[in-house]
């Protein structure tokens, strides 16, 4: 086929490109669906408790995700700093995941037991106060609002219809487990759980 004719020919660049798009799909990333490493938990990973779930929505709600990755590569620069990088098996439990693309803080993947909870609160509630250059915005509502765990329940049936092994204790429980606690003591109870299983290898 002559070069110059797919080039000056739109449809048929167009029916071209998909053919190669779809053949590179084929190829690369369907093949890891029916792998066990990318689709079966690490050892030792368990569902989010009441508490850190409510913890990961705060997170999510407060647009940490945006600024923090979850998603150390294996790279020498990384794995220095951060610890083992992340294994899909990781994730599995995790809709939606929150791996990320930006880091205009830390890569946040195997913070947790990195710092204390009384260093988490200090850094949430006003960040220059343990590191003085930071641009992260302080968080002192956190420290007022109360959970109520109205939701919880709900959030973790949810969650086991697509695959997380939540039992029916888990749900239960998840409403007593939350009412009453600060949202904080959410968000740090689900901070210091990242990265725990896989934060002393190399």
């Amino acid at each position: 086929m002559n070069h110059d004719f797919v080039e000056k020919n739109l449809p048929t660049l167009m029916i071209l490109t998909v053919v190669a798009i779809s053949f590179g799909f084929l190829v690369e990333v369907v093949p890891h669906f029916f792998l066990k490493e990318t689709t079966q938990p690490i050892k030792g990973l368990k569902p989010y408790t009441a508490m850190q779930l409510e913890g990961r929505d705060i997170y999510i709600r407060e647009g940490c995700n945006v600024c923090h990755s979850q998603m150390i590569r294996p790279f020498r620069a990384e794995t220095e700093r951060y610890g083992h990088y992340s294994v899909a098996g990781e994730s599995v439990y995790d809709h939606p995941f929150l791996w990320g693309s930006k880091r205009t803080g830390p890569d946040l993947a195997r913070v947790g037991g990195r710092y204390s909870d009384e260093w988490q609160r200090a850094h949430l509630y006003n960040p220059r106060d343990v590191v003085p250059e930071s641009i992260m915005p302080a968080f002192p509502w956190l420290f007022e609002q109360e959970l109520d765990g109205r939701y919880t329940a709900d959030k973790m049936r949810a969650l086991r219809s697509v695959g997380v092994p939540y039992t029916d204790e888990d749900i239960e429980g998840a409403k007593e487990a939350v009412r009453g606690h600060k949202e904080i003591d959410a968000l740090v109870e689900y901070l210091q759980n990242l990265g725990l299983l896989l934060k002393h290898k190399r």
